[in-house]
């Protein structure tokens, strides 16, 4: 399990992980179990879904301060793009039973959904509005990323 109290740990892109959940296989139909600090990195204190999103639009678009995030494609599909400031890479979700892990000071965004998708998100926090970094720019400064030290050198 990652240490969400310690400050000192950078996280990069290569920090969001791709999980495969165990899948349980009945007649009936099948079934993912979702164990918080067993299946996914954290404990879970806050579960969301967002759902009846226009196909091709986007969500996100901030990064936590401390909450991690786990985010699964219950149905449709949809990508997360990541961003540490220096590193982007963009993660195609569409199976139910696989789960993204995003760890805290991430710029993510839910983009590409195709129609009808749901997206559920485990959360290692509940909801603070304190925690959140909605300004990409202020991200950026955060991270004290090369990318704002550049364009400001650029000037």
């Amino acid at each position: 399990m990652l240490d969400m109290n310690s400050s000192q740990v950078r996280t990069t892109v290569r920090d969001c992980k791709i999980y495969d959940l165990q899948r349980i296989f009945y007649r009936e139909g099948n079934l993912t179990p979702l164990n918080g600090g067993i299946d996914i990195p954290f404990d879970i204190k806050r579960v969301f879904y967002i759902y009846d999103i226009p196909g091709g639009e986007s969500r996100g678009a901030h990064a936590h301060k401390r909450c991690h995030q786990f985010i699964v494609c219950m149905l449709g599909g949809f990508d997360v793009a990541v961003d540490d400031g220096v590193n982007r890479d963009t993660i195609h979700l569409n199976r139910s039973y696989r789960g993204l892990h995003i760890p805290p000071m991430i710029w993510a965004s839910e983009i590409n959904f195709s129609a009808g998708s749901i997206c559920a998100v485990f959360a290692s926090e509940e909801y603070d509005e304190s925690d959140y970094i909605r300004n990409y720019r202020q991200f950026l400064e955060a991270v004290d990323s090369p990318l704002l030290r550049n364009s400001l050198d650029a000037r």
